[in-house]
């Protein structure tokens, strides 16, 4: 049984693969194998990879139909015989010390139970602003604690810098298919199973940037889809049991939310908002509040929460101050989701 397994669903990667398995083939930890999924391929892809799996025993091609990257995930993570598994991309390069030294944390700290990493992205010069600065973001979260505080902005952990234990991930239900991103899925339905977190300080992953990445191309990773997804995991979790949720924003990302919030039956009172041009209005039928009105609001009930979902840059830091010089929680009384 090797130490690790990487697990690489691959469609149409002719143009990238050859150089995400120099990477893999170049790592300090020898002790792995590759289980590569052929998602039903319709250029070189499977060429290359049985030539691999000739020169590298390592090297495991399992061939399929073409049924998406969820299957490919999941019929692949069937056949990962380690108890540690390292997601990898077939357009994105690892640093040689990426398996060696995950594989290490994650033994060391057992109460851990997925470990990713900081990333950059590249190709130098094909990096959009907007990438840059969600790059910034996420490689700032490294503990448990960061983690979990922003899990419902964004995604917190970019998929193919993770290994998770394989045991974990078997019990969370593999991955699914709920018509948004299957990873950031997968990171919320660990989330409320209480699992551990860890990024490890260090650049091990090189994050390729290109037109052709499912985020840009895959409906299932809009802005609405997200917002789904938040909505969906919020009433599950925070927000089950309240009995009054208030939403700091009712612009355009808070008025998505809660129009989700709504379809879920999510005792939704009130919006929170600094504009003096919609303080006093409604959106979707409840009022449109100033921050000094929050705490008598909030008094009225006997088990609130508040979400913060104002996404201009900026604006959760300053909510964050204002929220705690009225007494509010982080992560007990109020969540980030913007």
């Amino acid at each position: 049984m090797p130490a690790v397994s990487v697990l690489m669903p691959c469609f149409n990667a002719a143009k990238t693969l050859h150089e995400a398995l120099l990477s893999l083939e170049a790592q300090t930890l020898q002790d792995f194998e590759i289980v590569a999924v052929d998602d039903g391929s319709t250029d070189e892809t499977g060429c290359i990879l049985r030539r691999w799996s000739e020169r590298d025993q390592r090297v495991r091609v399992i061939t399929t139909n073409h049924g998406g990257i969820i299957a490919a995930l999941n019929i692949g993570l069937q056949s990962c015989r380690a108890e540690m598994i390292a997601r990898m991309d077939t357009d994105d390069r690892c640093l040689p010390r990426r398996l060696e030294q995950q594989y290490e944390y994650l033994q060391a700290h057992p109460q851990v139970d997925l470990v990713s990493c900081r990333v950059q992205g590249f190709p130098p010069g094909q990096v959009r602003q907007g990438f840059e600065i969600y790059l910034q973001w996420l490689n700032g979260l490294l503990s448990d604690e960061d983690i979990r505080r922003e899990i419902f902005v964004e995604s917190p952990l970019p998929h193919p810098s993770v290994m998770v234990r394989k045991e974990i991930l078997e019990k969370a239900g593999g991955y699914q298919e709920h018509g948004w991103p299957e990873d950031y899925d997968l990171w919320l339905r660990l989330y409320l199973q209480g699992a551990r977190f860890a990024k490890l300080p260090q650049v091990l992953l090189e994050w390729r940037e290109h037109p052709a990445r499912l985020t840009r191309t895959d409906s299932r990773y809009s802005l609405e889809n997200f917002i789904r997804a938040k909505a969906h995991y919020l009433a599950l979790g925070p927000l089950s049991g309240r009995d009054a949720v208030l939403i700091w924003g009712a612009g355009m990302v808070g008025r998505r939310l809660g129009k989700q919030l709504q379809r879920l039956a999510a005792p939704l009172v009130a919006y929170i908002d600094i504009d003096p041009r919609k303080i006093g209005r409604q959106r979707r039928g409840l009022p449109i509040l100033a921050p000094e009105a929050l705490l008598d609001c909030w008094s009225r009930y006997r088990r609130p929460a508040l979400l913060a979902a104002v996404g201009a840059r900026g604006a959760r830091q300053l909510i964050r101050s204002r929220l705690q010089t009225m007494g509010l929680v982080e992560g007990k009384d109020w969540w980030s989701a913007a």
